[in-house]
């Protein structure tokens, strides 16, 4: 009957560590990494992503912007604080994974009511004759105690391994913020040397529109033109001389921005207006499609955000595992300081394990189970998201590229036969074959011709930038 009896508890037993160790089913979604073979059917593996930002950018006064910049600025360095949280939140993990050991000491003083059963016990308690319990009972005591939980289910190696992964993916954060940054800066450059060529192009016009000016004066003298041309040119070199202004303020706010992310206050930035023209943007080799998951921060920084949302799945599934811990204890303990430590009189030591499975009322434990399931789909999507717009973004810079050349070529030859025909229209103008509405339009039109050359050259070099930084250079 005995036997009996054991073989239906230990049935028992496991029955209910069977129901308490059973996991529920989670939906799941398998990641997709698959991209395009090429970009323009071209299998070319020279990647411009590999090139360093210093040899990639090869204007003096920018590469100095820049490393100025990666020293200074604010938000990089709270991203290396970021890394520094993560890495210590890593060590936090990895210390919970080890056993915990720690001295213990105390001192203390107890007193028993006398009409209890412990106060009565020791009412009479005579530790060797003719000496009675001390009252009140002081307590001293000396140890070394240690707990730690075995990990058989891996559950806190997967935790530390989690909390490890996020380090890495602040670690490419940062690495994502400095490409950012690069381009930020580079582009604020190429802004501000637009604006200084167009505040130029400005004055060269108020010079010339001036001169006519003079030679409408003086033909109104000769009664060969009203005071109503007059008039119109004083309100084009008026409209002309008020441009100028705007420019100034874009430039101020322009150098402002850029002294902002070198954490700096307002200061001129030093730079070369008279190279703007000169700089053609170099060739672009885009490389595979394939290399963006390499090259991009980004794309790393989500991949390892969806490795850590895997591990912490893991994590939450343990949960219903039964969990072993081991708690132990060595140490001295006495009501006297002088037996304090005799041995083994004074001696204490315990060891005790214990085995811990939830039964009843698991919902907190499922709902933890399942919102890490969701969190860990959420980083597949956003893994997905990732890849797509980096692929989007690529093929947008290279197109954008390409039809700038284009573009830019055909305003050059615009910008040139309007700047002829200023000098036509002049002429006329003086031999009266020409009224003065024709000036003022030719004049008019080549400025906004002029202004649209440079913004579309200021537009190539934004898109070299921004190619750079699509394929993921910068922070290497």
């Amino acid at each position: 009957m005995s036997r009996k009896k054991y073989k239906y508890i230990g049935i028992a037993f496991l029955s209910i560590a069977y129901a308490a160790c059973k996991v529920p089913g989670l939906e799941s979604r398998i990641v997709n990494k698959n991209v395009p073979v090429s970009y323009n059917n071209s299998q070319d593996t020279v990647n411009t992503a590999q090139v360093k930002w210093n040899s990639y950018f090869t204007d003096p006064y920018l590469v100095a912007l820049i490393d100025t910049a990666l020293k200074n600025n604010q938000e990089l360095n709270i991203t290396l604080q970021e890394i520094e949280i993560a890495r210590n939140e890593a060590r936090a993990r990895k210390g919970e994974y080890l056993p915990f050991v720690g001295v213990k000491a105390g001192v203390g003083i107890d007193k028993a009511a006398r009409y209890t059963n412990i106060g009565a016990m020791e009412e009479n308690t005579e530790i060797k004759p003719g000496k009675e319990m001390p009252d009140p009972l002081p307590d001293y005591q000396l140890g070394v105690y240690a707990n730690w939980e075995v990990d058989i289910w891996h559950k806190l190696h997967n935790a530390t391994k989690a909390a490890m992964t996020r380090y890495l993916a602040t670690v490419e954060g940062r690495n994502f913020v400095i490409t950012n940054l690069v381009a930020e800066i580079a582009n604020s450059y190429y802004e501000l040397l637009a604006l200084d060529n167009q505040l130029d192009i400005v004055k060269k016009n108020m010079e010339i529109q001036h001169n006519v000016l003079e030679i409408v004066k003086l033909q109104k003298e000769a009664t060969r033109v009203t005071e109503l041309a007059v008039r119109k040119f004083e309100a084009e070199v008026l409209k002309t001389q008020s441009l100028q202004y705007g420019i100034q303020q874009q430039i101020t706010e322009t150098e402002n921005r850029i002294n902002f992310l070198l954490a700096r206050y307002p200061q001129p930035v030093p730079r070369d207006g008279q190279r703007f023209d000169e700089m053609i943007p170099a060739t672009i080799h885009a490389g595979i499609p394939s290399q963006l998951l390499a090259n991009r921060p980004d794309i790393r920084q989500a991949e390892l955000a969806l490795a850590a949302a895997r591990l912490d799945v893991k994590v939450a599934k343990a949960q219903f595992y039964p969990s072993v811990g081991i708690s132990a204890g060595i140490g001295y303990q006495a009501f006297n300081p002088s037996y304090l430590l005799r041995t083994p009189a004074s001696m204490l030591y315990s060891v005790a394990g214990e085995l811990v499975a939830p039964l009843v009322n698991r919902n907190a434990i499922k709902a933890t189970y399942y919102s890490a399931n969701a969190k860990q789909i959420q980083a597949v999507y956003n893994y997905e998201r990732t890849i797509l717009n980096a692929y989007v973004e690529v093929a947008n810079q290279l197109a954008k590229i390409n039809n700038l050349e284009k573009s830019y070529d055909l305003k050059s030859k615009q910008v040139e036969a309007l700047t002829q025909s200023i000098t036509i229209s002049n002429d006329l103008f003086k031999s009266a074959r020409a009224d003065y509405m024709e000036v003022l339009l030719t004049q008019r039109d080549a400025l906004e011709s002029r202004f649209e050359l440079i913004e579309t050259r200021k537009q190539q070099l934004n898109a070299v930038v921004n190619i750079y930084q699509a394929l993921g250079g910068g922070w290497n």
